[in-house]
């Protein structure tokens, strides 16, 4: 299906319609900004389904007051075939209720469509990098750095579900001294696995048993080959195996979590073109660098800082407090120098709209980063940074923080063996990324409504055991989307009947919304609410049996219900499928 309507664009542009029609014939001005315009959903039922804002958005341009205007509006609106119910309410809101025949036209649009319903063309195929997760390869992941590929892999679906096309981008950072003091520590686990006594780990280097195995592996590959090569011998070589095997693990992780990204980057390689040089001379050349000396940091001053001039990008005049430098004391470039010039390599390839996956502890970076794509793409580049705050994970209730394998933090292969991709992903949107997130394995582990992903999941699964019954009692029922689209929708006339197919009708401006907002999480809200609704209506049927979505003396009826709980689980499965969650058919 091409045209799946999302109905509060559709109901916004019936009152646009009728405020032209009303400018044009002199009510109104004729100069109208439509974007103040806008459709929301009336929470008390009783008042309707949609308000509008327009009356008061007009009032001033009208120089009329808003009742005056909401009535002229309202006249019109109450012609419409659609529209049952047409009211003013408070300073001037336009309240309208909807016909029963246009709710089943949705209910019929959810079948058809089947889990496409909610597809969307507000991309208009526009290319969009994103960005996530970006580890360094010094070590396997972290359940925080979960949170960041969870938000990013749902992020990239979403916006494919709505017109764009993505790439799903992984920065490999595997330049600098931390890949130095990588392979360092790895020199260190070799000359163990050789039985070489190096006591305790010194401070500086990578303590993870993680690296042990890796030394093993060049201790029986090599030998001992490296033993009594000095630094500059040996270095490149245990940097570049390590990396290796840190990228493939990481990579292993991200399969583990049902995750793919299209393209790997390497920091190294790309520096190597001399990206970084062409920057540098861009800024130079537009007066956008400049040799400068900071300010001394706030606060205590650090013993290893000294006043000295440096080249420094013009941040303050793009939003941020500071300049900020591009080449270290040691001649080498700064993070932020490596980073402009990694996003105007993405800008070259044909991406002018960016989006970032990042960590907490880089909030401050964002500002300098964004003033720095704006300069170097000349305003031609968008920038946009999501921010994924900590996990707390706790262990029914109480704190778990260590990890056998990394000595310091917990891998995010342990959280996934331990419950399941499907639950780590799910989990991980339910709050805004902003926020910080409490993940608790024992409740994960419990089968209840608490249980987000299960409730979700069993939602659907009751479903399909429903339809399965269905078929039980009426053999030769034809259960097929297409014909349970065809069937008697109008025998759905119970209150929880038309709400639910309300809610369904709303799946479509989720998503786009979701989109626009760079949201994923507001996906998984929506199927916790759908599901908690759902189990609500299943359960008013066990208290009345009439409300039983199986009538076995009522085989039409028995169709409509099916056909209302089959929609009810495409939209689901619509939905689990955008975060990467799978819409199972039995629970076991």
């Amino acid at each position: 299906m091409n045209n799946i309507m999302n109905y509060f664009k559709y109901l916004k542009n019936l009152v646009n319609q009728e405020i032209e029609c009303l400018s044009q014939e002199g009510f109104l001005p004729t100069e109208i900004d439509y974007g103040k315009i806008n459709i929301t959903l009336i929470k008390d039922k009783n008042f309707g389904d949609l308000a509008s804002n327009a009356a008061m958005a007009l009032s001033k341009l009208a120089k009329k007051p808003p009742h005056e205007i909401a009535k002229l509006i309202a006249d019109r609106l109450s012609k419409i075939s659609e529209i049952s119910e047409v009211d003013i309410a408070g300073p001037g809101f336009i309240n309208f209720r909807l016909n029963e025949n246009f709710w089943y036209s949705r209910l019929k649009e959810v079948l058809q469509a089947g889990v496409n319903y909610g597809n969307s063309k507000i991309g208009r195929g526009q290319k969009v990098n994103v960005e996530f997760v970006s580890a360094n390869p010094t070590g396997p992941m972290h359940v925080g750095h979960g949170r960041g590929a969870v938000v990013g892999d749902a992020l990239a679906s979403l916006l494919t579900k709505t017109g764009y096309e993505v790439t799903r981008e992984y920065y490999i950072n595997d330049a600098g001294e931390q890949i130095n003091v990588l392979g360092r520590s790895l020199f260190m686990r070799y000359r163990e696995a050789l039985g070489d006594d190096i006591g305790e780990i010194p401070k500086g280097l990578y303590p993870g048993q993680y690296l042990k195995d890796v030394g093993d592996l060049v201790a029986k590959e090599d030998g001992k080959k490296w033993m009594n090569l000095p630094e500059e011998t040996w270095l490149i070589k245990f940097r570049t195996f390590a990396v290796d095997i840190m990228m493939k693990g990481i990579r292993d992780d991200l399969s583990a979590l049902g995750i793919k990204h299209d393209v790997f980057t390497s920091e190294k390689n790309l520096n190597d073109t001399g990206i970084i040089q062409t920057v540098i001379n861009f800024l130079r050349d537009n007066n956008l660098a400049y040799i400068g000396v900071l300010e001394p940091p706030k606060g205590k001053i650090s013993t290893d800082w000294k006043e000295r001039p440096q080249l420094l990008f013009r941040a303050k005049n793009f939003g941020d407090d500071f300049d900020r430098p591009l080449i270290k004391a040691d001649g080498s470039w700064t993070y932020f120098a490596s980073d402009i010039a990694y996003h105007l390599d993405k800008f070259k390839r044909g991406f002018s709209l960016m989006i970032d996956i990042w960590g907490a502890d880089h909030k401050g970076y964002i500002k300098r980063m964004v003033g720095g794509i704006n300069a170097v793409t000349k305003g031609k580049g968008k920038l946009s940074i999501k921010i994924c705050n900590l996990i707390n994970l706790f262990e029914d209730g109480s704190p778990v923080k260590m990890s056998k394998r990394s000595g310091s933090f917990v891998t995010l292969k342990e959280v996934i063996d331990e419950v399941g991709k499907d639950a780590v992903r799910f989990i991980m949107l339910t709050r805004n990324n902003e926020a910080t997130l409490d993940f608790d394995l024992q409740k994960i582990r419990e089968q209840n409504k608490d249980n987000s992903v299960f409730y979700v999941q069993y939602a659907h699964a009751r479903i399909c055991s429903m339809l399965n019954n269905v078929h039980d009692v009426f053999p030769t029922i034809k259960l097929d989307d297409l014909s349970l689209s065809k069937g008697q929708l109008n025998l759905l006339k119970q209150p929880h009947e038309i709400s639910m197919i309300k809610e369904l009708s709303g799946w479509p401006n989720v998503v786009e919304n979701a989109a626009l907002s760079r949201e994923p999480h507001r996906i998984a809200f929506y199927l916790e609410e759908l599901a908690s609704n759902f189990h609500a209506v299943w359960n008013i049927g066990n208290s009345n049996q009439n409300f039983r979505f199986i009538i076995p003396e009522d085989i039409e009826l028995t169709r409509s219900r099916a056909a209302l709980g089959r929609a009810v689980a495409i939209v689901l499965a619509s939905g689990l499928r955008v975060i990467g969650v799978e819409a199972v058919e039995e629970m076991r």
